[in-house]
């Protein structure tokens, strides 16, 4: 199964382009994570027996119970550490700004890569009546702004997805030639909507219900490794409505990590192509009556809480995504997207659907459940340990064969993916992700593979 981002979840950026041996890559991943605060050490040694018994956040819990305390997103903390005294101010989470580096890399490769490098900037503000959150990339941009009125809303959204490089297919973990094609999409949306905040009442917790009028431009070519059988779809106008429904009840820690609380969302999209046609890929037919419009459903539920008889440093999260078409064909260009990448924490990313060690963008499909069950464990106040598991269903997965030309069939398949991973604070404001991914058959179509994926994140 090729299970993207995007998302809100989170958009991902894909772009590749190659000469001779050499591979050049620019990859611009929505990751929306506000970065926790600095660490201020003081000087002062005498304190330390004092502050010991302050632990905890200044909400006056008594000292007793302080030691099972986690630190939560935003508030003030005081501690002690290897013999040093910890001050972390409070900070205002509806201002962010961050820029996240890194990249992933894979053995065996995965579709001729084994390394892909990572850089996405993150940008949210909210002023008195407007608000606005922003994911900037040289070739795939997200902007969404709102204008409130008490609780309703007048909605903007623009996104591109642009890159000028050829997209291929991934087939036995390698790249299919003859289904290279460049296609992008252009499109801004207009809507308005409710927002009802929630309990715990932090800035990310909400109820929002939103309906959208959404019209863009979509476009495809050919590049010198097409397939001779394949027949593309015109340039078109796209347009349709979307309803967006989110409710944001969880409590996040320190490292903007789910600690508390459940959050669930869904998707409508009713999409038609203005000018369309049949389109081949080898013996199949995608015809223009099955694949001009389509009506999409996603959705999502996340859960983190506690573990009976352990402290609160150890949580429980439970990651659900599932999604189906059950009107019009979907093709290549309007299937769901899935893929690799961080998982989803801030409020506008957990509709985006992870799995771990894939590449970005890299599964089409258009029926699927996938559910993550994850054991975190909080070793220091700024460090936290993740056991994952993931569990894939997908159905009508487009599975591209270079035998005897390029075949395009219609497939289920299920998969496995296992991962441990460190989420902490690290110097100047800024936050390190480290995950080691091992997928027992999905990503290069049975045969068993690895990914390692690091990624630093500074907030200024």
């Amino acid at each position: 199964m090729k299970f993207i981002a995007t998302d809100t979840w989170i958009e991902t950026m894909h772009a590749i382009c190659k000469c001779g041996q050499m591979a050049f890559l620019l990859l611009a991943l929505a990751i929306a994570s506000a970065c926790p605060p600095g660490i201020a050490a003081a000087a002062d040694g005498d304190a330390n027996t004092e502050m010991n018994r302050q632990e905890g956040r200044e909400t006056g819990a008594p000292a007793d119970d302080a030691a099972t305390q986690t630190p939560l997103a935003g508030e003030a903390y005081k501690s002690a550490l290897f013999g040093r005294s910890i001050d972390i101010p409070a900070r205002n989470r509806e201002n962010v700004r961050s820029l996240t580096l890194g990249g992933n890399f894979y053995g065996p490769e995965v579709g001729g890569d084994f390394a892909l490098p990572i850089a996405a900037f993150y940008y949210r503000h909210r002023w008195d009546k407007w608000w606005t959150r922003d994911i900037i990339g040289l070739f795939v941009n997200e902007m969404d702004v709102a204008r409130s009125f008490g609780r309703f809303q007048l909605l903007g959204h623009f996104e591109n997805n642009t890159v000028p490089f050829a997209d291929r297919e991934i087939q036995n973990g390698r790249e299919v030639k003859a289904s290279s094609v460049i296609w992008g999409t252009v499109s801004g949306w207009l809507g308005a909507g409710i927002r009802i905040p929630v309990e715990p009442f932090q800035v990310d917790n909400d109820l929002r219900i939103q309906l959208f009028y959404h019209a863009g431009y979509f476009y495809d070519k050919r590049t010198s490794d097409t397939g001779a059988d394949v027949r593309l779809p015109p340039d078109t106008f796209v347009y349709g409505l979307r309803l967006r429904i989110r409710k944001d009840g969880l409590r996040r820690n320190l490292m903007e990590l789910p600690h508390d609380g459940w959050a669930w969302g869904g998707d409508a999209e009713l999409t038609r192509r203005d000018r369309w046609s049949d389109s081949t890929f080898g013996s199949l037919l995608f015809t223009r009556d099955e694949t001009r419009d389509y009506l999409k459903f996603s959705g999502y539920v996340i859960g983190a809480m506690g573990l009976p008889w352990l402290s609160e440093k150890n949580r429980f999260i439970w990651y659900l995504h599932g999604g189906v078409s059950p009107y019009g064909r979907l093709d290549r260009f309007s299937s769901f997207r899935a893929g690799g990448g961080p998982f989803p924490n801030e409020t506008d990313d957990l509709y985006r659907l992870p799995y771990p060690g894939a590449l970005y963008n890299n599964f089409p499909v258009s029926d699927y459940v996938v559910s993550t069950l994850e054991y975190r464990r909080e070793l220091l106040f700024f460090l936290f340990l993740h056991l994952r598991g993931t569990f894939a269903w997908g159905a009508n997965r487009p599975d591209y064969s270079a035998n005897q030309g390029l075949r395009l069939r219609l497939t289920s398949t299920d998969a496995e993916a296992f991962s441990i991973g460190l989420t902490s604070g690290f110097f100047k404001d800024s936050q390190l992700c480290l995950e080691y991914a091992y997928d027992t058959k999905i990503l290069r179509n049975g045969t068993s593979g690895s990914s390692f994926m690091l990624l630093w994140s500074k907030s200024f």
